[in-house]
């Protein structure tokens, strides 16, 4: 995990980059908030630590411009213990709210489990489900009855073009072209593929209900359900 420090109190930043390195996190640091919001622009951030009371730009705003940007988890720090800053922080889109001072071993634990929370809600966020069928594109997986079920690249490719396109039939020589991104020829290859599909997805595969033909045009999952 690649985490970014924002606080313009330099030996604090230090001794809490050394902290979060020896628990084998990558570390930016930032001292202002210009200086955050660029490092945000071009690097690949996981999670930001970010002080309220900054120079050039405080945090709030920070806070409000990465957010309208990108979905980053925020840990917003402040040595105000201030009820109102807290509110106006989880409101402009922090994830969690520290008040200084604090023990480093509790805030990497924050870390941990805010990491934790935003990857378990990217992941149900991004999930496609068809009936007792779900499938993760962003982690190339796929689940009957939450039992992760393996798949082969080219299938889970043309698994994913009929669950993101429910309800649309597709041409064997339009699959060709999507999956292997070559002038669709081959179109025997298709059917070879649809066919383990079926034996991997469908409860009886002579009799499918999830893989479905539309005869003499091509194959399609039907929308919404099965």
């Amino acid at each position: 995990m690649n985490i970014l420090l924002v606080d313009d109190e330099r030996l604090l930043v230090k001794g809490l980059k050394n902290s979060l390195e020896q628990e084998g996190f990558e570390v930016f640091t930032a001292y202002d908030g210009n200086e955050a919001i660029n490092i945000v622009k071009y690097e690949k951030v996981d999670l930001i630590v970010l002080d309220l009371m900054l120079p050039e730009i405080d945090g709030m705003t920070v806070c409000k411009i990465i957010r309208s940007n990108k979905d980053i988890p925020i840990i917003m720090l402040t040595a105000k213990d201030d009820y109102i800053d807290k509110i106006l922080g989880l409101e402009m889109g922090a994830d969690d709210y520290m008040t200084k001072p604090f023990h480093t071993r509790e805030l990497i634990a924050r870390i941990k489990a805010v990491h934790r929370r935003f990857k378990k809600n990217q992941r149900e966020n991004n999930v496609i489900k068809v009936h007792n069928l779900k499938l993760y594109p962003l982690e190339r997986a796929f689940f009957i009855d939450d039992k992760e079920v393996t798949l082969t690249a080219k299938e889970f490719d043309i698994l994913n073009i009929f669950f993101s396109n429910q309800g649309i039939v597709f041409s064997r020589q339009s699959l060709y072209e999507h999956v292997w991104n070559e002038p669709g020829l081959d179109t025997r290859t298709v059917d070879v593929h649809i066919s383990k599909l079926r034996e991997k997805i469908e409860e009886d595969p002579s009799n499918p209900k999830v893989i479905l033909t539309k005869w003499g045009v091509g194959y399609y999952v039907k929308k919404d359900r099965l």
